[in-house]
């Protein structure tokens, strides 16, 4: 029976290193030191997620139902994936932050379109967060 390679160490959770890879038709061994994918990294429970993930397309209802979960902890479990990817994750609040700058700054262009305020004041009010 083939067990599933550990990505990270059981004992302080750091990245493993690879230091040998065989082939098992041939016997062929090679030694060193070598990078592991970062899918290897992810738990198997990530793991598992991700494959149902790519099978249903990336379509969250798909997801939903087929793990029997909810849309939100369908949305924290890939959030959790991209994570441990490396990559940062964009929060809800981050959008509705945007969302207010740019809306704050469509009021004070119109604002300046308008004659209500002097260039200088809008170009002040535009310079802050």
């Amino acid at each position: 029976m083939r067990r599933r390679a550990l990505g990270r160490c059981p004992v302080c959770g750091e990245t493993l290193d690879v230091t040998r890879l065989s082939c098992l038709r041939c016997e062929t061994s090679i030694e060193g030191r070598f990078e592991m994918c970062k899918f290897c990294q992810l738990s198997n429970e990530q793991k598992d997620f991700v494959e149902i993930f790519i099978k249903s397309r990336g379509n969250i209802k798909e997801v939903e139902r087929e793990l029997g979960i909810s849309y939100p902890t369908v949305r924290g479990r890939l959030d959790a994936v991209i994570q441990a990817l490396g990559y940062p994750v964009e929060r809800e609040r981050d959008r509705e932050d945007e969302a207010e700058v740019a809306a704050r700054r469509k009021s004070v262009l119109d604002s300046l379109a308008k004659g209500d305020i002097p260039a200088d004041e809008a170009i002040k009010l535009l310079k802050q967060r």
